[in-house]
């Protein structure tokens, strides 16, 4: 049942607010001063707040400041007698979620609170989500290895500083650049990804940059690029070794200036973003045989990070095998299976090639393949390499 607190210093008010909300199967606590309803809010949570304006001691706004603070998801809906059009645009600047006049409108009333509850409600489901999207990206492991590269990831994270993650294909270096980003002062901003392998290079302008309409054949429309998307948030280019020379030197120009111009127009167009950057492959390499520009390097290496592979750290197999059996199981709707101490022992004994992308596939194999208890004899059987 929906929770709402009413604080108005009427007492008719109140209890006639309280036998309307009943009747409509709400449950309805009362608090006669700001400063008890303030206490209310402490001690309990609430789908929405009505509150007078005109009340002794703490007045609405003043009400409404603290709520913000210590409830700032809960829709609060300011009532009053004396309104005018500043004091409802004043409550709706300080973070009401609407404003009501008295004689309180029953109708508007309760289609207002209606909506609140669907404000509450979506706030509530996109913390759940974003929760269920959190641990998706979670890193598993508590070897000397990853700790210090989330340590280092963590320290980082609040700054503004551009980051350059290596490491071989599958060893989560899409994972360190997602908890930069939900560690750093932009996480309420876009993460936008970007896999420069994966897009051909006659495109990856227009990806990064936008194009206008007519700028190549296909351009029906303009469109905004992943540079303009990711503003004021972090942009993830991956596998940036193999982004073509002439898209190099325009996002060099970007991150010198940060100012971007769309394929085919030539307006300067400012933008905010953070660049975390990463690659598998030897930059020095890249560097000395012409293929990867020195001064792009030294733009987007202002921390480094090299991500461990599987192998590097075997001591974390227990733990990732224990994580994705669950994350598995849990996305098939089975039981959690469990595996033994010899069976861990046989996928410490993997050369893990393909890291943890590699290794989650294994154990989905070993999950479908074989009974509750996955043992040494059935890693053996089904989770050998490639030869």
């Amino acid at each position: 049942m929906s929770k709402i607190l009413v604080i108005d210093d009427e007492r008719s008010i109140r209890n006639t607010l309280k036998d309307i909300l009943e009747y409509e199967k709400y449950e309805v606590d009362l608090a006669e001063d700001g400063n008890k309803g303030i206490e209310k809010v402490k001690n309990a949570e609430y789908d929405i707040i009505l509150c007078d304006i005109k009340m002794p001691g703490l007045d609405g706004i003043e009400v409404l400041e603290h709520l913000n603070k210590i409830a700032p998801d809960t829709p609060v809906v300011m009532i009053s007698g004396h309104g005018n059009i500043d004091t409802a645009v004043d409550s709706i600047k300080k973070g009401a979620f609407d404003y009501i006049e008295k004689p309180l409108d029953l109708n508007r009333l309760l289609i207002t609170i209606r909506n609140g509850m669907d404000k509450s409600n979506l706030v509530t489901e996109t913390k759940i989500l974003k929760k269920k999207v959190n641990k998706k990206y979670e890193i598993i492991g508590e070897s000397k290895a990853i700790k210090s590269i989330i340590e280092m990831a963590d320290r980082v994270a609040p700054t503004d500083a551009r980051v350059l993650i290596t490491g071989a294909n599958g060893s989560g270096k899409e994972l360190i650049a997602r908890r930069i980003h939900e560690q750093s002062n932009r996480s309420t901003g876009p993460f936008i990804e970007v896999n420069c392998a994966a897009i051909p290079s006659e495109l990856i302008e227009s990806e990064l940059f936008g194009h206008e309409k007519g700028a190549f054949t296909s351009a029906i429309k303009q469109r905004k690029g992943k540079f303009e998307q990711a503003n004021g948030g972090t942009l993830f280019l991956d596998e940036i070794g193999d982004m073509s020379l002439s898209a190099q030197a325009k996002v060099l120009r970007a991150l010198q200036e940060s100012i971007i111009t769309r394929v085919g127009g030539d307006k300067h167009i400012k933008v905010d973003v953070r660049i975390v950057a990463a690659t598998n492959k030897n930059i020095s390499k890249e560097i000395s045989e012409r293929n990867f520009r020195e001064d792009l390097y030294h733009r987007l290496s202002v921390i480094l990070i090299h991500v461990p592979s599987l192998n590097e750290r075997l001591e974390d197999i227990p733990l990732l095998s224990d994580h994705f059996i669950k994350q598995i199981c849990d996305e098939y709707g089975m039981p959690k299976k469990t595996i033994t101490s010899k069976g861990l022992k046989e996928l410490q004994k993997i050369s893990w090639t393909g890291n943890i992308r590699e290794f989650r596939n294994v154990i989905e194999r070993l999950i479908i393949l074989c009974d509750r208890e996955i043992s040494d004899t059935d890693v053996l059987k089904f989770a050998a390499p490639l030869k």
